[in-house]
Formats: structure tokens, sequence, C-alpha cells
């Protein structure tokens, strides 16, 4: 735990008691704060106070002694309108900070000599893989790396502060829009393409937002941008360039002059000005696909800003595992191969399952994001059957209707059972049973997570009665 001891001996406003808000929550307390920390969901509260945690009515408080509320970044803080609490907050001059601003004030307290480096992720996809990517190469060179943020643990559940390591943090928007003092000495913008709009008042709200990640460096640091959507490529080529920090652009699709591009399948390096081969993607098997090959680039980018050589930027490269929910491979059974792409969240995510596989059962269904499966029709032909799951069905049954057979199953448990049969029985080499559903999960589930877990779980089912089967055939 990192413990903050800005507000030591005042009192703090927590509100919002998920990972990030119940970890700033004992981050202050650590640091000597009196905290009053709310959520509205019962079970929140409840894990809270088990946890030690003051649970604390923040409707019920006297505003006027609060010297800051910490707001979980899923709280709304400008759009599509302030929570009550952000109001009220405002209306008696207390500050909202996030808990990603607590951690970079916690860092420019330190000596300058004493603190760590930090590199920070953002973009619409990709961030998580690239996080956990960046921390893997670190490792595998011996660096103490610490990955954290908007991926597995909250900024401030990751150890305490240290010179010598090296914090690799995914930053969504929405912990960005909270944060005014974080300095990344690399930071990281892979891509842009509309998503969370209503949070941000508008795609330029959001831009604004993912840019804040540059805010605060220098000519001493690095700013990688990737140049494949024209959002991100105007900032990387200067019509809208993130202040004095060394610019570096990484492309999956372009061969680049002073930047890093994986094209054909190829790592290249022309940092230097001349482009240097530094080795074949495919023996990556966790990173297949186009949008992996730019998180490659940026990883390497990072990696090689940081002084981690080549050749074992590419040793590690080749062993990372992946992620979990980001097309990981879950198990097969009677030929029929199942990928899990859970955190495929919005079409732009679901488009490089779709463009991954020439063939697959897709999955598909949510709470339907803005534009629904439109960006997703360039690659109907990739898709042998849809089952359509959560309260998008009807919508998406429509759209796809004359384009894609597709059955409505409701459930995931039906989906997969459906998808199973007809792709056992298609006759195709190495089918796939592809997660894919291009919406938001909250319609039938807690988080993505969740959502990718009962995949599992109903793969596993399929197996085991496929194993008893067997047994009773002895």
């Amino acid at each position: 735990m990192i413990a903050i001891t800005e507000y030591a001996g005042r009192e703090v406003a927590v509100y919002g008691l998920g990972r990030s808000g119940l970890a700033a929550a004992k981050a202050l307390a650590a640091g000597g704060a009196r905290v009053h920390a709310w959520d509205e969901g019962e079970v929140a509260r409840s894990r809270a106070s088990e946890a030690g945690v003051n649970v604390s009515d923040l409707n019920k408080r006297d505003w006027q002694k609060f010297a800051a509320l910490v707001l979980s970044p899923g709280i709304p803080y400008r759009f599509p309108r302030p929570h009550r609490l952000v109001k009220l907050a405002e209306m008696t001059g207390v500050p909202v900070v996030g808990d990603v601003e607590l951690f970079a004030r916690a860092v420019q307290a330190l000596p300058e000599k004493g603190r760590p480096r930090i590199v920070g992720i953002t973009g619409t996809n990709g961030k998580s893989t690239t996080t956990a990517l960046i921390g893997h190469v670190l490792r595998e060179a011996g660096r103490d790396a610490r990955v954290g943020g908007n991926i597995g643990t909250g900024v401030l559940d990751m150890d305490a502060l240290h010179a010598n390591a090296i914090y690799v943090l995914e930053l969504s928007s929405y912990q960005l829009d909270l944060t005014a003092s974080l300095h990344c000495d690399v930071a990281v913008l892979l891509n842009m393409s509309p998503d969370h709009l209503d949070r941000h008042n508008g795609m330029d709200g959001y831009v604004m937002a993912k840019k804040r990640i540059f805010r605060n460096q220098t000519a001493k640091d690095v700013a990688v941008v990737g140049i494949d959507d024209p959002r991100s490529q105007a900032i990387a080529m200067g019509r809208s360039r993130p202040g004095e920090a060394r610019m570096v652009p990484i492309s999956a699709e372009f061969g680049l002059a002073g930047g890093v591009s994986a094209v054909a399948g190829y790592l290249f390096d022309s940092m230097g000005g001349q482009a240097i081969r530094i080795g074949h993607l495919d023996s990556a098997p966790a990173l297949k696909g186009r949008h992996n090959h730019q998180n490659a680039a940026a990883a390497y980018a990072v990696c090689q800003a940081l002084g981690v050589a080549p050749g074992r930027i590419l040793s590690a490269l080749e062993s990372f595992p992946g992620l979990p929910h980001r097309m990981e491979r879950v198990g097969a059974l009677d030929g029929v191969h199942f990928i899990n792409d859970s955190k495929a969240t919005n079409a732009q995510a679901a488009e490089q399952s779709l463009k991954t596989w020439p063939r697959v059962h897709w999955i598909v269904g949510g709470q339907a994001k803005a534009g629904g499966l439109d960006d997703l029709e360039p690659y109907f032909d990739h898709v042998a059957h849809a089952y359509l799951i959560g309260e998008s069905s009807d919508a998406f049954a429509a759209r796809l209707k004359g384009k894609v057979p597709a059955t409505t199953c409701g459930t995931l448990d039906v989906a997969v059972r459906a998808a199973f049969t007809a792709a056992r029985a298609s006759g195709d080499p190495d089918p796939i049973v592809l997660l894919a559903p291009a919406c938001a999960s909250f319609d039938q589930f807690k988080d993505f997570e969740a959502r990718g877990e009962a995949f599992r779980q109903a793969v596993e089912a399929l197996m085991s009665s496929a194993e008893a089967r067997q047994v009773a055939a002895v």
C-alpha cells in the first residue's frame, strides 16, 4: 500500500468503494487522515467495513469539515451531469480528486532523486494488454516493475513508493479526468475511437481527457503515440502535439521513419533513422492480430526508452502469456476451440477478434454502445453464425438480418451450447467459438471479467458433460 500523508489529521470524504475507492480509503487512513467512506451499495459498504474502513453516510455529514472528496472514477464527475455529492463538494469549496491524483502528489512530494519512474498507458483499446506486456518485459529484464491502475491492482494498493521502481499504470479517461499532477516519464496513447462519450460530453471531451496523460511531460520525457487512427495521428504528427516530450510514433500499418512499426508480422525499430528488423511477431503466440502488433510496438518503444536491449525485449514478447478475457484460449472440445474476448466491450475491440480468424461462431451482445455493430459490417463475412445475448438482442437481430445468420439465445450458457453444437457440425477445420460481445456487460454481469468467467464455466461444463458421457460409455 502507498500511504497518503497529505491529509494527515484532516477529514476526507471517499465516495465509491470499488477497487480504487477502497484502496484510496485505506491509503488515506494509513497516512493519518480521518476517512469518511460511502457507497450506495450495501455489499460495497460491508466489504469496506470488514477491511477496517470507517463507513459513514456522506449525505449526512458536515461538508464544511472535509479537506477533499476522493471520487471513484466510475462516478460521474462532469458529464452527463455531476453526481450530487460532486455538486455538494463544489458548493462547499471541497476539492474533488481521484486515486491517481493522490498517487501523483505522493510521488511529487518525494525528493527528486528519490522518485520512481512512471509509465502511463491510455487509449480506447489495448490498454490492459500493453500495460501487462510492458510490465512483463521490464520484469524479464530484471527491473522492479509494478503494474496497476485501471488493471488488476488499484494504484494505491501497489507496493510503497521506491526510487528504483518503475510504476506501469493503465489509465482510463475517467481517471485522467480527475488527475492534474501526474508526470509520466513515458506516456503512451495507443489509439482513440468513440467510447464513453456520455461521460465526456462528446468526442472532443474524450480526446481532451486522453491527452491529459501528456500534461506534465518535459523535454526529458518520451511520448509514444499510435498513428493508426486519425485522432491519435494528429497528435503524433504535431497538429495537436503533447507538450515538450520526445515523440515516438508507433504503427501496425505503416513503416515509419523515427518510430517503431510492425509490418507484415515483423517488428522494426527506426528510432535511430535507419529501420532495423528486430524479429517476427509470429514467435509471440499471445500477440496475434494487427492490434496486438501495435501493442507490441508500443511496449518495445517504452522499454527501449527505459534502457532495455532490443534482444531482451523480443525474448520477453515471445514469452508473454497474454491476459485473461482478451482473446484468451480457454479450451477445446471435439476440435472446437473456445476464445474468450469478454474485454471486447465495444465494436472497435471486437473488430480485432473478428479480423484475426477467418470464420467464427460469434457470441455477441449486452449493453450496446453508440453505433452498435455498424463498424463491424466489413467483417460480417467472417461470421458463420451469430448467437445473441443480453438486452441488445432484438436490436442486433434486426441489424444482422439478411447479412449474418443469427439466433437469439438470451443468456451466455445457452449461447455457448448452441455455438458449440453448430461449430462441431460445421465441418470447418479448427472451428472457433468466439465470445466478443462488442457491448458492456452490466445488463447481466458485474463486469466484463465476470462475463468472461461465466464463459469459461460454460465451456468447462460442456467438457465435464463430455467426460461424463465417455465414462458412461465405458
